[in-house]
Order: structure tokens, then sequence, then C-alpha cells
């Protein structure tokens, strides 16, 4: 069981950025696919970034996230710049335990966090 708590939402102008961070209750390094998914009112969810031995990136996020994992905080972070409105969602971090393959759809993990608002105005 991996229990995953994220922070560092909240509001931010158009053009801001903020850095997301997901916790996890055991180690990551070298045993989960981590990734940061975000669902819009009104739209399914979406796959932002995942990080196993290397970062992939959703289609639609066009350079301007970075996600990065500190082994020894057990902690993935999901840095965000230049946001736009379109970028508010709830945020959520998930762990697959197949940590070799790169995992871009929800079914494949198997641990959530409860998810974080991220809201950016105009």
């Amino acid at each position: 069981q991996v229990h995953l708590v994220e922070s560092g939402g909240g509001l931010v102008q158009a053009g801001g950025s903020l850095r997301l961070s997901c916790a996890a209750s055991v180690p990551i390094f070298g045993t989960y696919n981590m990734g940061w998914f975000r669902q819009a009112p009104g739209k399914e969810r979406e796959f932002v970034a995942g990080i196993n031995w290397r970062a992939y990136y959703g289609d639609s996020m066009n350079g301007r996230f970075t996600i990065s994992l500190d082994s020894a905080k057990n902690t993935v972070y999901l840095q965000m710049k230049s946001l736009k409105p379109e970028d508010t969602a709830v945020y959520t971090c998930a762990a697959d335990p197949e940590y070799s393959k790169d995992s871009l759809t929800s079914w494949s993990y198997d641990f959530w966090g409860q998810g974080i608002q991220v809201t950016v105005s105009s």
C-alpha cells in the first residue's frame, strides 16, 4: 500500500508558476512509476507527466511542465510555468508498481492521492 499526499496547489495568475509536491509513504525510486494527472470540471482525466527511470509527458503539456523526483524524500514534484486558465484543474498524483514501463493511462496506476486544486486566473 502506498499513501500519497499532494501539496502546493492554489490560486495563481495567468503566466505564473506553481510547484506541486506528492509525498509518498514508502520509498518510490526504482520501485514505482509515478504520474501526475489532472481533471477539469466537465472534462475527462488527463495524463500530465510521469517519471520512472526517465521523465515523460502528455502531448498537450507543451514543455511548460517538469516532473522530478527526490528519492531521499520519497517525493515527486510537478513544476508548472507559464500557467494558463485552461490549466485549472484538480491535479492528482499516482503510483504504478510496474516501474519499468511508461504509464499514460489512469488504469495503470494502483494508488492515488486525494488531489489538489490548481486555479489559474486570467
